[in-house]
């Protein structure tokens, strides 16, 4: 009779606790301990197997609890990445220098929110709400406790059982202080909700095993999670890579916690989600639709992670092949867009990062896919199979990348003109990032910040900051045509069109000239009037400016340099800007930066650019142009003389020939 009063009790709380949790998810931090046990209790399907422990003890909730750690303490049926049967095996070799060092720092409560900035000093009293700077990014990272990871990793490396107490602690305190609710919505954005259901279940995977992990951290742990999960029902930012984290914390927790008796629904849910996004946010040349390197490779991540989970635990039936193949088209991006050197472009919000930064996931996938080019460009060019080109179309995304070889010296530039990828793209078409030698010569400017500084936010954002045409200095638009894709062995052609305002288009020609220089031709067309600019950037460094023959070249002591040398015209002129880049968050260095200028006054007046743009080692390359018959720009055809090297060619499109 007392187990049944006591099983009826649960089953009215249950009823009291989902009800609450649909109103507010994440509101029940507060309550006594037994309070906290009953209700997570009432969360969980209790008649599933290895559980029976736990249901007969429900008249106890203190003793029910201990059953509970003993089950997740031996339950083996799970699988993690995390396998905590390797723990005794990382002894010594889970963490850096750096794990360590902010592991150290978080014990003593000095947390790393956006890693930019110093780490502070959040009190004794932990304050999750921290906002040491105006950047709001600083308080949003905070909560997302990459801090925590560090500590798990510094667990395993030294079997130190501070860290494992110590992040117990700190768990329990947040959960104490951050129920879901206004006043704590900097914790509670669905990006750092999804961000923390899955990386706070890397930590349960490091601590579980620790004597530190009591029955009382279980609890808050646990009702947390259910706290996430319910809040992620109630967010799909759909379209935005948002969708993508929120999905893959949903369905970790669900996955990795099939106890909860809303496991399943939370599964389906994220699974559907992500099965939908991967069609809405990729292209289907296989880019993701911001067109930021650094938010295409996160969100390989969030498709895959899941995917990975679920294969791991024999549940990945609901992903189609469809899907896998989509997967697979993102994981040849870095390899096709990448630099020879194994760094990225830094369109919209991305940074270029360190040489062979994504080598490893290569790797990685190159025996996931059983593609052994991604192996040869991992390896240097030490293993697999050569890549079988050296030019790449991504007509949907608007990205195109030219390159001479497969060798760190290789020539490479880069070109984006396409459609409007939301607030991580920057209004830039037709603009590029040429590298060559090991150089970033002519580097994207990057993006500086993301927030708490608008003004800067906003000069890198401006048109005129990058290698593309501008009237008066304005922003473009996104309006983005593909004329020609033609590459070949001694010539790759390009010819791109944005609309890039109202009345005036830009159409720019790219020519890759025996794989060593690149000529390109750039029209203003349309009726509009005024200061025509074409601009150009050069990477950080001294450059040689000769206005009579209109050319700027970068002069580096040693290495590549690059030589920008424009048709001379009348009425144009060469005019210095103001250049920025910025290599990383926040850090931003002054580079040469310029423009060659004419005045359009009236709708009738044809503008046309002709330049060479030329990668070179040594001494400065002697190239001329010229234009050849009377082709006026906008014309379906263009022909060009070239003499580089003593040798003279023609080169040229026919626009007519691709219809």
């Amino acid at each position: 009779m007392k187990l049944f009063q006591s099983a009826l009790f649960l089953t009215l709380l249950f009823s009291l606790s989902v009800e609450v949790s649909s109103q507010n998810p994440g509101s029940e931090s507060k309550g006594t301990d037994i309070e906290k046990i009953n209700l997570l209790l009432s969360r969980l399907d209790l008649g599933m197997p290895g559980l029976e422990k736990v249901k007969v003890s429900i008249s106890d909730p203190a003793l029910a609890a201990e059953e509970l750690l003993k089950y997740y303490k031996s339950r083996t049926s799970i699988k993690h990445p995390v396998d905590r049967s390797k723990k005794a095996g990382e002894l010594g070799k889970s963490a850096s220098s750096r794990d360590i060092s902010m592991a150290d720092n978080a014990l003593k409560h000095i947390f790393i929110g956006q890693s930019a900035y110093p780490p502070v000093f959040c009190g004794d009293d932990i304050n999750w709400g921290t906002r040491p700077v105006p950047d709001n990014e600083w308080v949003w990272q905070l909560n997302r406790m990459y801090f925590w990871n560090a500590m798990a990793r510094a667990y395993w490396h030294t079997g130190d059982e501070k860290y494992a107490k110590e992040w117990g602690f700190q768990l329990m305190d947040w959960y104490r202080k951050n129920p879901n609710d206004k006043e704590h919505n900097y914790a509670w954005r669905s990006i750092e909700t999804g961000i923390r259901g899955n990386s706070w279940i890397n930590c349960y995977q490091y601590f579980i095993d620790s004597p530190n992990f009591t029955s009382e951290v279980l609890v808050a742990f646990l009702n947390s999670l259910y706290d996430h999960a319910s809040f992620l029902m109630t967010r799909y930012t759909k379209r935005s890579n948002w969708a993508l984290m929120e999905a893959d914390g949903l369905a970790t927790i669900a996955i990795i916690f099939p106890e909860f008796a809303d496991s399943e629904k939370w599964r389906e849910e994220s699974i559907m989600r992500l099965n939908t996004e991967i069609t809405n946010q990729v292209y289907p040349d296989g880019h993701q639709r911001e067109l930021a390197i650094g938010y295409h490779m996160g969100t390989i991540g969030d498709f895959s992670g899941t995917l990975e989970l679920a294969r791991m635990n024999g549940i990945d039936g609901k992903f189609p092949p469809s899907y896998i193949k989509m997967l697979e088209k993102m994981c040849e991006v870095p390899m096709k867009l990448g630099f020879p050197d194994g760094s990225s472009t830094q369109f919209g919000d991305s940074w270029a990062g360190s040489p062979g930064q994504f080598y490893g996931r290569l790797r990685a996938w190159a025996k996931t896919y059983n593609r052994p080019d991604f192996l040869y460009v991992a390896s240097e060019g030490k293993e697999g199979r050569m890549p079988d080109s050296t030019a790449w179309a991504y007509p949907f995304s608007g990205l195109y990348s030219m390159r001479s070889g497969w060798d760190k010296n290789a020539v490479c530039l880069i070109l984006k003109c396409g459609p409007d990828g939301g607030g991580h793209c920057q209004p830039d078409n037709g603009t590029f990032e040429l590298f060559a030698g090991g150089r970033h010569l002519m580097p994207d400017g990057g993006s500086y910040i993301y927030s708490g500084d608008p003004v800067n936010r906003n000069w890198f954002r401006q048109t005129k900051v990058h290698q593309t045409l501008t009237l008066n200095g304005a922003n473009s638009a996104y309006k983005p045509k593909l004329l020609l894709w033609k590459p070949g062995k001694d010539l790759d052609i390009l010819v791109v069109e944005n609309g890039s305002y109202k009345d005036l288009t830009h159409r720019r020609a790219v020519f890759f000239v025996d794989k060593k220089f690149f000529v390109i031709v750039d029209e203003a067309l349309g009726e509009g009037v005024g200061d025509v600019d074409l601009h150009f950037q050069l990477g950080p460094g001294k450059a040689v400016f000769d206005n009579e023959k209109f050319t700027v070249r970068s002069d580096f002591i040693e290495g590549w340099n690059v030589m920008v040398q424009a048709l001379s015209q009348k009425g144009m002129k060469l005019n210095e800007e103001e250049g920025q880049v910025s290599f990383l968050y926040t850090k931003k260095e002054p580079r040469p930066a310029f423009c060659y200028n004419i005045k359009k006054e009236s709708g009738d007046q044809v503008v046309r650019f002709v330049t060479i743009v030329a990668p070179y080692q040594g001494s400065q390359p002697e190239i001329t142009v010229k234009l050849s018959g009377k082709s006026k720009p906008g014309a379906s055809e263009i022909s060009l003389k070239i003499r580089a090297e003593g040798t003279s060619k023609r080169i040229g499109y026919d626009l007519e020939e691709v219809k």
